[in-house]
């Protein structure tokens, strides 16, 4: 959005003065500090304030000053905030000799904008390696520009008093910088030095008399050491032990799924990986999220098993900065819980959970507020700014706009796996941070409680509820909970709808919807689909042929179950049995469940296709541990080379008029391509260039049954995959369509609960 001040009316007999409310994340951002220096540069007088979830200030100058001063709202403001709208009205002079900055109010003010955390800044790392600074060494260094925010604010207006800062009174010195508006800690509420503020200690260890060098000394020797952070605990490790890595991953039951991996500086991340100019920007920004680049194989392999790029990082708070430079090697950072557990951010917390995995834990005093994880992003091939993977630290909670204002406040419950709610008043949409899948008990408490606190801090009351239409999800029965009027989203059409919010669209598209599983409008597993989709509805036009999952949700965890599907219903059987060589008594369970269809609904899921493509060849075959692993493991392998597509047609279903994507003869191709020596390389980038070539061709045989719609709008898990990705976006291009990826959306089912309310708002409207 972008801001703009309103008309300003005739000055007032006797003087001029001007009453400004700044709308947008102005608080926690250093705004009021920039107000002050501003208007002591215009030579403006009056004051400025927090009023809940806006500024308002009153000035008073002359006409020219008054006009330059509105407009330095607008294009000067800090770099962390975000000014959607300057309103501008006439006041009376009042004879202000100064400017000043006021108490904060706690007004009626609707919706509240909060600035997310913000990794530490130039000027406060040059002070925390200054030996001669009075905060050399001090692990909780911040000012305006950086430091905590959403994670330690309690309520609105954000003051000290309403943090988890107010049990540390300021010192002196501490409260001379903050109440100097020439100071660059001029109401940083989050202010602290040695003196006064938080404080570490190393529980665990024989020598604490130094935490952060003993911890060091502990990461460095191999043992694995729990860190308070901003959002709760990480597991710290030494990445470049393999005995430490190997330990981390029995201890957390983790034996897998990639790691991300901290490191000192930007000179370290080259040092170590291999990212491009534009992966180097994203680590380096103010958000400093986990960034997937290339690996140079240095690392300890255990540190992502079969993946050639890593998830790196640079330190996001002065704690992180020194613990990486006193270590001196990479740190596998990875979330402080046992795996399928939230994160754990009490030290009472951690102890106990914690206590069978970390030989020691590095913690302190403040008090975490909000449950956070690392946000993760990846450059996708020919583009140059990242693409949100997980929407988590640095990114909640700020807002993503909406073409068209909610007409009543919505919430969305999201889907079960990679849970994130979103909270929509007005034009805009609270996306939540990531919190994690939510199938237990636990993981769904974590949910209620950030859930409850985004209500309470935004000041967002939700009116209707959307949520998914599987009825047994528990992101469903939450939604029963709260005695709102219910709307229930197709799961496919919430990731299509939430593409089509973030790029503004209106109107009917094609929605190709990839992803693993989604409950389907006929009450079977859909997951290969193509809708024409507008924001209020969507029919299904077209789909991978379906085919039996023998077991269920047992096949998703066994690849060779949904090889052995796919290759039975090509009548390639027998074959895929030699090849697969599963357990004897297994096989003949499944052979019979695919024969039978008991306990094997069907499914049209391109995430189980890739699965058994992965089995087939190889890649991952006995068991996947991580959701989405063989999918990912199949990208690995592949030659990144350019690959000749095999025929993958395109017909029209006898009974449902549907057009489907026969999948039957692909199979065949990899059979024979392994009956002739193939390696998996070659048939993995084949696969990738004929599902992409297919689905090219699938949204071009819609088109011509619907009137020319051009508009393709992509969403769902699958899309994560770089290479099947790029491919397609070129081959829809190529044929004259217009694609749509989300970037700021997790294109998975961390977005789903943004489509989830765009559809809810978009029925509402048409009621």
């Amino acid at each position: 959005m972008t801001p703009e001040t309103k008309a300003v009316a005739a000055p007032v007999d006797g003087g001029t003065a001007r009453t400004l409310e700044v709308r947008g994340v102005v608080q926690g951002v250093g705004f009021r500090p920039f107000v002050w220096r501003l208007a002591a540069r215009h030579r403006i007088r009056g004051w400025v304030r927090n009023d809940g979830g806006l500024v308002t200030i009153h000035a008073e100058g002359t006409e020219d000053a008054l006009e330059a001063f509105a407009t330095g709202l607008r294009v000067e403001a800090p770099p962390l905030a975000r000014v959607e709208d300057v309103v501008v009205v006439a006041a009376a002079p009042e004879g202000f000799p100064t400017f000043e900055v006021d108490l904060s109010t706690d007004g009626a003010s609707g919706v509240r904008l909060v600035s997310p955390d913000a990794a530490t800044c130039a000027a406060c790392l040059e002070e925390l390696f200054d030996p001669d600074d009075r905060r050399y060494r001090y692990p909780f260094i911040n000012c305006t520009d950086c430091g905590p925010r959403f994670t330690i604010i309690e309520s609105l207006p954000y003051d000290r008093e309403r943090t988890s800062m107010h049990v540390f009174p300021m010192c002196a010195d501490c409260r001379r910088e903050y109440e100097d508006p020439a100071d660059r800690r001029f109401h940083a509420e989050p202010v602290a030095c040695p003196a006064c503020g938080p404080r570490l200690s190393l529980i665990g260890a024989d020598d604490d008399r130094d935490p952060l060098r003993a911890a060091a000394a502990l990461l460095r020797a191999g043992d694995i050491v729990a860190v308070k952070g901003l959002g709760g605990f990480h597991l710290a490790c030494d990445a470049t032990n393999a005995q430490a890595v190997a330990a981390l991953r029995e201890r957390k039951r983790r034996p897998d799924k990639p790691f991300a991996v901290m490191v000192a500086t930007l000179e370290d991340a080259r040092r170590w990986f291999n990212p491009t100019p534009f992966e180097a920007e994203a680590l380096a920004s103010w958000r400093a999220p986990i960034v997937l680049v290339a690996d140079r194989g240095l690392l300890a392999e255990g540190v992502a098993p079969g993946h050639r790029r890593q998830g790196a990082m640079l330190p996001s708070t002065p704690l992180h900065h020194l613990l990486t430079r006193e270590s001196g090697v990479p740190l596998v950072m990875t979330s402080g819980n046992a795996t399928d557990e939230p994160i754990c951010i009490t030290d009472a917390d951690a102890f106990e959970r914690l206590a069978p995995i970390a030989d020691a834990f590095l913690v302190h005093d403040r008090a975490i507020v909000a449950r956070y994880d690392d946000s993760l992003v990846r450059v996708r091939t020919g583009e140059d700014r990242p693409t949100v993977f997980r929407r988590a630290r640095s990114l909640a909670p700020y807002p993503l706009p909406l073409a068209r204002p909610v007409p009543r406040p919505v919430l969305g419950t999201g889907a079960e796996l990679h849970g994130a709610f979103c909270l929509a008043s007005g034009t805009r949409a609270f996306l939540s941070q990531h919190v994690g899948d939510l199938d237990t008990d636990e993981a769904m408490g974590a949910f209620r409680q950030a859930y409850d606190r985004a209500r309470k801090v935004l000041r967002v009351e939700p009116e209707v509820v959307a949520h998914d239409l599987h009825p047994d999800l528990m992101t469903t029965r939450f939604a029963e909970t709260l005695g709102l009027p219910r709307e229930a989203v197709q799961h496919h059409h919430a990731h299509v709808a939430a593409t089509m919010a973030e790029h503004g669209l209106e109107g009917e598209v094609l929605g190709l919807a990839f992803d693993g599983l989604g409950y389907g409008d006929d009450g079977t597993i859909w997951g290969g689909e193509l809708l024409v989709a507008d924001l209020a509805s969507g029919r299904r036009v077209g789909r991978l042929r379906p085919v039996r999952q023998p077991g269920g949700d047992a096949a998703t965890r066994a690849p060779w179950r949904m090889a052995l599907a796919h290759a039975a219903a090509a009548g390639l059987g027998e074959e895929a049995l030699a090849i697969l060589s599963p357990p004897h008594e297994e096989a003949t369970v499944v052979i019979g469940q695919l024969s039978s269809g008991l306990g094997s609904p069907w499914t049209s899921s391109a995430g189980r296709l890739f699965d058994a493509v992965a089995a087939l060849l190889g890649v991952c075959r006995e068991r996947a541990t991580y959701e989405g692993q063989p999918a990912m493991l199949l990208e690995q392998a592949a030659d990144r080379a350019e690959a000749d597509p095999w025929e993958v047609p395109v017909v029209e279903e006898p009974d449902s008029g549907l057009l489907q994507l026969d999948t039957r003869g692909l199979l065949g191709e990899l059979i024979d391509g392994l009956h002739d020596a193939c390696g998996a390389p070659e048939l993995a980038a084949r696969f990738h260039a004929s599902l992409s070539e297919a689905a090219a061709d699938l949204c071009r045989a819609a088109r011509d049954r619907t009137g020319g719609l051009d508009r393709v709008v992509l969403g769902g898990g699958v899309f994560q995959n770089d290479l099947f990705t790029s491919q397609l976006v070129a081959r829809l291009s190529a044929r004259g369509f217009r694609v749509f990826l989300p970037r700021e959306v997790p294109v998975g089912d961390g977005g789903i609960a943004l489509g989830q309310v765009a559809v809810a708002a978009a029925r509402m409207e048409a009621s």
